[in-house]
């Protein structure tokens, strides 16, 4: 109690402490002024102004100067920072937090500046990490798509959910390194049958060798402040190369555009050269950097 007793007094020196529910709408409006790059932050936000932060499984962490809240970053399954131009100060305030709780987070993910700006304060007593993705294009796009849209991609449905969880657990297993099946209630599983259910998944089915196979498939994983966030884009590897990217893309671009939000997002690791191709030709242009520290 005594570290935590200390860190978090430092905190509050520094301009930091712990956000409650009468919080909440001044947190989304600082979100809202980085509609693209709070998209994480801020889909949390949005959830726990509808239950309350008690029941979210997180916090809110928030950064204060004049009584004004000047940044903010969610402290869940992964540390989520959103820190206007200006207020690098509260990266202090907010690794101070970190430090006195002990790694809880998978990854420190966001904007890339105050993803490995917070990441650098909590190096020195946080384990190393398995990898550090500091380049990732942050994408999006707010017309149209470029290209046609495959006209057999479509949200998913309940009764899909046995097809569609394998594709999900190997494209997971593939970007991450490990696989994060957990069981058939599992918070992966509860997670998948949640986006199905939201209408939050999209599917292009093909029939295979052993029956229906997942072709294509992408999720919604964040939506908040006009902006949805696309993760979890995978296509069969035995059909890759020919295009089911882009019109797949194409395809959960319109849809999205149509009923969830105006403007599509996403952010993928710079190295993925042929991923990065296939969103340009969709429409999508950088408008930023994320960076992803993965324990």
């Amino acid at each position: 109690m005594g570290r935590w007793r200390e860190a978090t007094l430092d905190a509050t020196a520094t301009g930091g402490r712990m956000l409650h529910d009468a919080d909440l709408p001044a947190a989304a409006k600082l979100c809202a002024r980085l509609p693209v790059e709070s998209v994480l932050a801020a889909n949390r936000i949005d959830a726990v102004l509808r239950s309350g932060l008690s029941t979210s499984g997180g916090q809110l962490w928030g950064f204060e100067t004049d009584g004004e809240l000047r940044a903010v970053c969610w402290a869940g399954a992964n540390l989520v920072p959103v820190v206007p131009p200006g207020a690098e100060s509260a990266l202090d305030a907010f690794a101070a937090l970190a430090r006195a709780q002990g790694r809880r987070c998978s990854s420190i993910v966001g904007e890339s500046g105050a993803a490995l700006g917070l990441w650098a304060r909590l190096s020195p007593v946080w384990s190393r990490p398995r990898e550090i993705r500091a380049n990732q294009p942050s994408l999006a796009i707010d017309h149209e798509p470029l290209v046609e849209p495959d006209p057999f991609v479509r949200r998913s449905l309940a009764a899909e959910y046995d097809l569609i969880l394998p594709a999900c657990v190997q494209m997971f297993t593939e970007e991450v390194g490990y696989s994060p099946a957990s069981g058939v209630n599992g918070p992966y599983e509860t997670r998948v049958r949640s986006l199905i259910a939201e209408d939050r998944s999209f599917v292009r089915f093909v029939r295979g060798t052993d029956g229906v196979e997942v072709a294509f498939k992408a999720e919604l994983g964040a939506v908040a402040g006009g902006v949805a966030q696309v993760q979890g884009v995978w296509v069969a590897p035995a059909l890759r190369g020919r295009g089911l990217s882009e019109q797949g893309m194409a395809a959960v671009v319109a849809m999205t555009r149509a009923d969830v939000a105006p403007t599509v997002s996403l952010y993928v690791n710079d190295y993925n050269t042929r991923a990065l191709a296939a969103y340009f030709r969709v429409g999508f242009r950088q408008v930023g950097t994320f960076a992803t520290v993965l324990f």
